[in-house]
């Protein structure tokens, strides 16, 4: 019987950590031994960085040829429980039942999910980009604010937080409210951060630039306050302020995938499992945690991954590839991703993009724009169905970086 290596997820990583482990593995001409298996919801992978965005055409590309090209299965359900010392999955199936998977290797893809906090009103009334359903429900409200009678809460859009996905959602909200309710609409966007700045994670050069985005796009910023309560036709923030809205789009923080905290080990603040240099969950063997869902350095320097795709397309490939490595024995290839790198869409205004951890700025407005669409659009899409193209840029120390 053949060893199996089963990721669970389809995301960046997933993806990436499949097409690793199917190079690894054929290089040493072993494709009849092992196999490679996905377990997700749909072969599909979301491009979760572009959700903010207004259009929502080809976010969720198919990936079923893709693997089926390199040799890789996929069963459409998800992984429910990890048995760590079985080494046995039980898979909840899409088609309904469940099924237990016996494992050689496990790679935990399963990515992050947004912190939803116990805000009053948050479940019922809020909207968010987080997935791409969640990203198409908002659409689809947004798109039929037309249809309600004009109020100041109908052209009121609440975006809560100020970090990058809060400041991308924020400045694009005026193109989408344009869109929506006509080019000479009054609207408002306000912006909610419980820091002083927004976006102030990324150093204090880049604050301005932020500040003068916003500013750009007419949003209004309500700093060092917190949402409180959401209900049906408003919010009410920290200071006692109540805004009156039809449309919360919450985006404050993110955390590790629930199934993070099954596997055996330490976990971070985020709940993410700290993973040693090869990604190996160091109390856990057998099991590999890559993408959204560890916690690795980055360098020597004390910097560890962010909750990214830039660093999940890396972490992805070198799980799965070490995942296929210790099967066939390969030396296995330590994680290492030293370059850092930021772009953030900030709507008309264009876009900021950062190098170092220290943030320095390099190109703004058109340029950055032009090399955020760039990223968007082509780098981080899933590959042609070609296999020997596919290898050659699956190998553990391949890295995009501008």
């Amino acid at each position: 019987m053949p060893q199996k290596i089963v990721i669970a997820g389809s995301g960046f990583a997933g993806l990436w950590a499949a097409l690793a482990a199917a190079r690894t593995i054929a290089l040493a001409g072993k494709q009849d031994e092992i196999d490679v298996l996905v377990v997700s919801p749909t072969p599909k992978l979301v491009i979760r960085p572009r959700l903010y965005e207004a259009e929502l055409d080809n976010m969720n590309p198919d990936i079923g040829e893709l693997l089926a090209t390199v040799g890789v299965q996929h069963l459409a359900g998800f992984v429910e429980k990890i048995d760590a010392d079985a080494r046995k999955l039980k898979v909840m199936l899409v088609a309904g039942g469940s099924e237990t998977i016996a494992y050689d290797r496990f790679v935990l893809a399963t990515g992050s999910q947004l912190y939803r906090p116990n805000v009053p009103g948050l479940a019922e009334h809020a909207f968010d980009a987080d997935q791409f359903d969640s990203a198409q429900a908002l659409d689809a409200h947004l798109k039929a604010l037309i249809r309600q009678p004009e109020s100041t809460a109908r052209n009121t859009v609440v975006v809560a937080g100020g970090g990058l996905t809060g400041l991308e959602a924020a400045t694009e909200m005026p193109i989408r409210l344009r869109a929506a309710l006509g080019e000479e609409a009054a609207f408002r966007v306000v912006l909610i951060d419980t820091a002083d700045t927004p976006g102030g994670s990324l150093g204090d050069e880049a604050a301005p630039y932020f500040a003068e985005a916003l500013d750009f796009a007419g949003v209004e910023v309500r700093t060092g306050v917190r949402v409180t309560a959401i209900d049906a036709t408003g919010v009410t923030l920290s200071s006692g302020e109540r805004i009156e809205t039809h449309t919360v789009m919450w985006t404050a923080g993110m955390r590790a995938n629930a199934l993070a905290a099954q596997v055996p080990g330490e976990k971070d603040e985020i709940g993410r499992v700290v993973g040693d240099a090869y990604l190996h969950a160091p109390a856990a063997s057998g099991i590999f945690v890559t993408g959204d869902t560890v916690r690795a350095a980055t360098d020597e320097l004390g910097n560890v991954s962010a909750m990214s795709c830039q660093h999940a397309l890396s972490l992805g490939r070198v799980a799965g590839h070490n995942a296929a490595a210790e099967l066939v024995g390969s030396p296995l290839h330590p994680y290492s991703q030293p370059k850092y790198v930021t772009c953030v869409d900030l709507g008309d205004w264009g876009a900021l993009y950062t190098e170092g951890w220290d943030r320095q700025v390099r190109l703004t407005r058109a340029e950055a724009k032009a090399l955020k669409q760039e990223i968007n659009r082509v780098w981080i899409y899933p590959p042609a169905a070609d296999r020997d193209a596919v290898f050659a840029v699956a190998n553990p120390d391949f890295v995009i970086v501008p």
